[in-house]
């Protein structure tokens, strides 16, 4: 027991301190990260039938995704803002029917989506890097 909460509390400092010194771009990847590792234990909870991790687990992914992800939009950032925030509602629908239903359907759909968004995302975040050390050299 001991061994398993000082590896959990070893790895949220890590994780804080990943937080505390990443740029807005890297904590964007460490939301979409922490939504697909949520949308992935879910997915293992309902093969596994444990309706509680189930529930907790997609909890913290529709926590993820609309109160980070979806809460990080840029109000003034136009069509490509509206079509993001119309997206991550349609995940939260399809995590609450993967709830509801106990199918792995739906996370598979969402995780999908969310590995498509982060991999754009990381994208943007490379280029930005590249830019600003080109204009640093």
């Amino acid at each position: 027991m001991f061994a398993r909460n000082s590896a959990a509390t070893y790895a949220r400092v890590g994780i804080e301190t990943n937080v505390s010194s990443a740029d807005p771009h890297q904590l964007i990847l460490m939301l979409f990260d922490g939504a697909l590792l949520a949308v992935n234990s879910a997915a293992a909870a309902i093969e596994s039938k444990d309706n509680p991790a189930k529930i907790r687990h997609i909890s913290k992914a529709v926590e993820i995704i609309t109160m980070g992800l979806q809460a990080s939009l840029d109000a003034s950032g136009g069509e490509l803002t509206e079509r993001l925030h119309a997206l991550y509602d349609y995940m939260g629908m399809r995590l609450a029917l993967a709830n509801a239903q106990s199918n792995t359907a739906p996370l598979i759909e969402v995780s999908g989506l969310l590995r498509d968004l982060r991999e754009a995302w990381a994208q943007i975040s490379d280029a930005t890097r590249a830019e600003t050390t080109a204009q640093e050299a």
